[in-house]
């Protein structure tokens, strides 16, 4: 016959043990998140951003010269709204404005536009899913943009995307 003693498992540590272990363990991890915060924390104010030389002085040249410098010109796009093409029964709405190195003539925005919205009328759900997706479109946006200008287009901003 088996002895009793031999089949019975060994114990392990007592039930307070245990207990004054975990608050242990819980305090280190207070303590380490508390000093990476900190650490972190110190270095959050970013350094103020001089003026590039270019731009240096632009108010004063369009208050004396009463033009104002060609530079970088935001224009918003009409919104774009189709289905999209798998599945087709997902709507997009897309608002966006394109950045261009200098004043364009409204003829270049809406082929910017007409492009953009036969690209977004090919694109598959899964394509754009997540934000790796999202990057994707945006530079795919960007590099269609900047075709159809022939490079006066320097990035096209995305306002709102919404997918029904």
């Amino acid at each position: 016959m088996a002895n009793v003693e031999q089949v019975q498992p060994k114990k392990g540590p007592s039930l307070v043990i245990q207990l004054a272990m975990l608050l242990v363990m819980t305090g280190a991890a207070v303590g380490m998140g508390w000093i990476s915060g900190g650490y972190l924390k110190q270095g959050e104010t970013p350094a103020p951003v001089p003026a590039a030389p270019e731009n240096a002085g632009t108010a004063e040249k369009t208050a004396e010269g009463g033009k104002a410098a060609a530079g970088p010109t935001l224009v918003q796009l009409a919104p774009i709204t189709t289905n999209l093409a798998s599945p087709s029964d997902v709507w997009i709405r897309l608002e966006a404005s394109v950045l261009y190195d200098a004043p364009q003539p409204p003829e270049m925005t809406e082929q910017v536009h007409q492009d953009l919205l036969a690209f977004v009328r090919t694109l598959k759900l899964h394509q754009i899913e997540g934000a790796s997706g999202y990057q994707h479109l945006k530079a795919d946006l960007d590099e269609r943009a900047a075709l159809r200008s022939a490079g006066h287009v320097k990035q096209v901003l995305v306002r709102t995307m919404l997918l029904e």
